[in-house]
């Protein structure tokens, strides 16, 4: 017996999708759960600070960077609080 999955592989490998599906009525869908884009940047620090960021987050068991992206929230947070009036 074929698995409903392996069926629909099969059918979609033989397949084109263009005669299943009408481009002209396409909807944009809105997708309200995306994470934000994130850009790479290159900063230096000094050793020994680096060395505290990596170890502070294996204690909590989280990579480095989130920890690091936390701490930056959170301090950006408390500069703009304090800019309000």
């Amino acid at each position: 017996m074929v698995s409903a999955s392996r069926f629909k592989a099969r059918f979609w490998a033989k397949e084109d999708t263009a005669d299943y599906f009408d481009c002209d009525r396409a909807v944009q869908p809105t997708l309200p759960d995306l994470k934000p884009t994130t850009t790479a940047i290159s900063l230096r620090l000094p050793v020994a600070m680096l060395e505290d960021l990596k170890s502070l987050p294996n204690k909590r068991d989280v990579p480095y960077q989130s920890l690091m992206k936390l701490y930056l929230s959170e301090r950006i947070g408390r500069e703009r609080s304090k800019k309000a009036p």
